[in-house]
């Protein structure tokens, strides 16, 4: 299973590039994802980084069955016309084009966050509003999914104590 976590800060260099933490890059099983990654624009224009297999995966999945056929079409369409497939350099540094810089709004100090299945690439300063922003909600959710989790546990030591 994939699960990227951690939020790794970094600046780009003169060239555009970008390094991808090795501890965030050692999180990524390379025979079961592939060691290419796809960058794909995602939701709030945010830059996403996927495994190479996984990006796959998403992509031949196509729209959601409920979408009518033309949200189909340019689901399919820009799906694959804003992914790039991407190598890492042998320093684990990521080459962002400028073009894409500017659709993502990205500038020099970026905030790697592992999400899951995929990478994101923030500002920093964006990465630190958002935090700040829903870092209460976050808390509370937490709070309620460690709840649940428990009771679960809890239930399942009765049933075995009922064996």
């Amino acid at each position: 299973m994939l699960m990227l976590t951690g939020e790794y800060e970094h600046t780009l260099d003169d060239k555009g590039r970008l390094f991808v933490s090795n501890r965030l890059r050692s999180q990524i099983d390379v025979e079961e994802h592939g060691s290419s990654f796809y960058l794909v624009l995602g939701t709030n224009g945010i830059l996403c980084l996927y495994p190479e297999k996984y990006f796959q995966q998403i992509a031949l999945a196509g729209a959601p069955g409920t979408a009518a056929p033309d949200e189909t079409v340019a689901f399919e369409r820009l799906s694959f016309a804003l992914a790039s497939k991407m190598e890492l350099d042998r320093q684990g540094r990521l080459l962002l084009s400028e073009k894409l810089r500017k659709r993502a709004k990205l500038g020099k100090a970026l905030t790697l966050v592992g999400v899951r299945d995929h990478i994101e690439l923030w500002n920093s300063n964006d990465w630190e509003k958002y935090l700040s922003d829903n870092l209460g909600q976050y808390q509370s959710q937490m709070a309620h999914a460690r709840q649940a989790v428990l009771q679960k546990q809890t239930r399942e030591l009765e049933l075995q104590g009922e064996s």
